[in-house]
C-alpha cells in the first residue's frame, strides 16, 4: 500500500488555518497490465464541526482489502459554511481523475462514501454536480467532478422535521435563508442525473432519524434511480464499522450491523460489471 496526503485548493477560500487534505490509500499497481481499479472517497461525519477518525482510515482499509483504492477527505468544518466543503469534494474527484493513469484508477468508477453529515456532503455533490452555480465556482466541465455512485451511511439528508439541527446550523448558520434551507434538503435535489446509491440506517437512530434515508430513497424511486436500502432494527447513531475496530463504547459494537460494509462493497462491484 502507498499512503500520500494532498492539499485540496478551490476557488472557495477557507476560513482559518486548517487546509483540506485528501488522504490517499493506494494499492500497488495491478499485476495485469491495463487493469484499472475503482476508487472511493470517504467523507467522515461529525456534524460539520469535526471529522470522525472512526469513519476514516478503518473504512478505507476495508475497501483496500477488496481491491478498491480509497481516499479520506478531511474537508473544512466550521466556521466554514456551504459550499466550501462541497467544492473541496468536487475538486477531490477532479484531482483523482487527473491522476487516474498514474494510480491505475478507472475514471468512470469513482464513488462517494459519506457518514452522517459526511453523508450530507456526499449527497450534496451527488445531487448538485451538474448545477450551473457549482460549475461557475469550479470553472470546468461538471464531467470532471461527477461521481459515479454513492454509499450513504446514516446520512443527514433533510432540513425538514427530521433534520439533524446541529449539522444544519454548522453548515448554514443559526438563521439560514429559507431558500438555502430548502436547497440543502436533499430529497428535493434528486433528479435523473443523481448516480446510483446505496444507503443504510438503523431504526433506533435518535440523532439522525431513519426518515432521512427513507426520504432520499423515495426521491430516488420517483426519479427511477437505482438504489439499495438497508434498515437495521438495532444500533445507535455513528456506528462506523460497528465492530471492535471502530468501537469506543460498548454501544458502538453492534453485530447485526457489521455486514453493511460487505453489502456496500458487493453493491459497488455490481455497478462496475
Amino acid at each position: 500500500m502507498i499512503y500520500q496526503e494532498y492539499f485540496i485548493n478551490t476557488n472557495c477560500p477557507v476560513i482559518g488555518l486548517e487546509q483540506p487534505v485528501l488522504q490517499a490509500y493506494l494499492l500497488n499497481p495491478p499485476i495485469a497490465q491495463g487493469k484499472l481499479r475503482p476508487a472511493v472517497i470517504i467523507c467522515p461525519g461529525g456534524g460539520y464541526s469535526r471529522r470522525s477518525v472512526r469513519e476514516g482510515e478503518p473504512v478505507a482499509m476495508r475497501f483496500l482489502s477488496q481491491g478498491i483504492n480509497a481516499f479520506v477527505l478531511q474537508y473544512s468544518i466550521v466556521p466554514n459554511r456551504f459550499p466550501t466543503a462541497l467544492t473541496q469534494l468536487a475538486e477531490s474527484i477532479r484531482f483523482i481523475r487527473s491522476h487516474a493513469e498514474e494510480w491505475s484508477i478507472d475514471t468512470n468508477q469513482i464513488f462517494l462514501n459519506g457518514f452522517s453529515a459526511g453523508g450530507h456532503l456526499a449527497a450534496c455533490l451527488g445531487t448538485m454536480w451538474n448545477q450551473e452555480w457549482l460549475q461557475k465556482i469550479m470553472g470546468s466541465s461538471p464531467s470532471e467532478y461527477q461521481p459515479n455512485g454513492m454509499i450513504l451511511c446514516y446520512p443527514v439528508i433533510t432540513t425538514g422535521p427530521f433534520t439533524h439541527q446541529e449539522s444544519c446550523e454548522h453548515l448554514m448558520g443559526s438563521q439560514p435563508d429559507e431558500t438555502l434551507l430548502q436547497h440543502l434538503s436533499l430529497e428535493n435535489q434528486v433528479s435523473s442525473n443523481t448516480p446510483p446509491t446505496f444507503l443504510w440506517h438503523t431504526q433506533q437512530d435518535t440523532s439522525v432519524p431513519v426518515e432521512n434515508s427513507l426520504l432520499f430513497s423515495i426521491a430516488l424511486r420517483q426519479h427511477k434511480i437505482p438504489f439499495e436500502l438497508h434498515i437495521y432494527e438495532r444500533g445507535i447513531h455513528g456506528l462506523a464499522l460497528a465492530d471492535e475496530v471502530t468501537m469506543r463504547t460498548p454501544e458502538q459494537w453492534e453485530p447485526n450491523c457489521q455486514d453493511w460494509i460487505d453489502k456496500a462493497i458487493s453493491w459497488l462491484k455490481r455497478q462496475i460489471i
